[in-house]
């Protein structure tokens, strides 16, 4: 599969004339819990000529998108991110770009320059603004999917990823692995809870995960009380973040030179 997916990446750059710095698994795969028939979810950062910078527009204004998608099939989603808007994300911490920078599963890599946003990441990390991410789709999810009497298998994890993630910000204070059974099994005590946790994930795995059961209540009270909990230890934040423009700046025009003018 990783040969489809180098394919299409080539043929971007080539319809696109761009160069993709960066391409990785941002789905299901990349947080470790699979189905039989996942897609692939390939997230890349790509970087245009210098010419196309120099222009009155930036990226992203009018006709000059800062993003390339391509037609999704049963297959594959392929999508990725101007160098710019990439950098501009980094800036705040933003949650997806940090966990395409984090996954596991990178399908390619050129250049410097992602090793030096990952660097740059974690001088710049800002809780608060992963926090209430992670927070905000734990709470949506539980409220649309868990809190009827029959719950589909793979819902909870809708809830239990971004709880979990959350509580690892919380804290270790840093951003957290993408891989759901690292996380579970940094933050779960053994007991009961885990026990249940483990098995729904072998569940989905073995494909069961659009099978309906009865809600689980320590799940859900799992779930509940954490949600409470972090959304009062978000009120205790500092929400300032550095200024880091100029590194990001620099980055971007040290980029420039090094794809294009070597």
């Amino acid at each position: 599969m990783k040969g489809t997916i180098l394919k299409s990446l080539q043929k971007i750059e080539s319809d696109f004339e761009v160069k993709i710095l960066y391409a990785c698994e941002s789905g299901s795969r990349a947080w470790g819990f699979p189905s039989k028939d996942s897609d692939y979810d390939v997230r890349f950062i790509y970087i245009h000529k210098r010419e196309q910078y120099l222009t009155i527009d930036p990226m992203g204004i009018g006709s000059k998108r800062d993003v390339i998608e391509e037609p999704i099939d049963d297959l594959l989603d392929v999508s990725g991110w101007d160098l710019t808007k990439a950098l501009r994300l980094l800036r705040k911490s933003n949650p997806p770009l940090m966990e395409w920078l984090h996954s596991g599963i990178v399908y390619h890599q050129a250049f410097s320059t992602i090793d030096q946003m990952k660097e740059l990441g974690k001088s710049i990390f800002a809780p608060h603004s992963c926090l209430h991410h992670y927070l905000n789709m734990a709470s949506n999810n539980y409220k649309k999917y868990l809190e009827g009497e029959e719950v589909r298998i793979k819902k909870y994890f809708y809830a239990l990823r971004p709880v979990l993630a959350a509580r690892y910000i919380k804290e270790y204070h840093r951003f957290p692995p993408l891989q759901f059974p690292v996380l579970m099994n940094t933050l779960v005590l053994e007991g009961e809870l885990k026990a249940e946790i483990e098995n729904l994930l072998q569940r989905k795995l073995d494909g069961e995960e659009l099978e309906l059961d009865p809600k689980k209540e320590i799940l859900n009270e799992f779930l509940s009380d954490e949600i409470c909990t972090l959304r009062e230890y978000t009120k205790t934040l500092d929400h300032k973040i550095p200024d880091c423009t100029p590194h990001l700046d620099k980055l971007f025009r040290d980029a420039l030179v090094e794809v294009w003018d070597k």
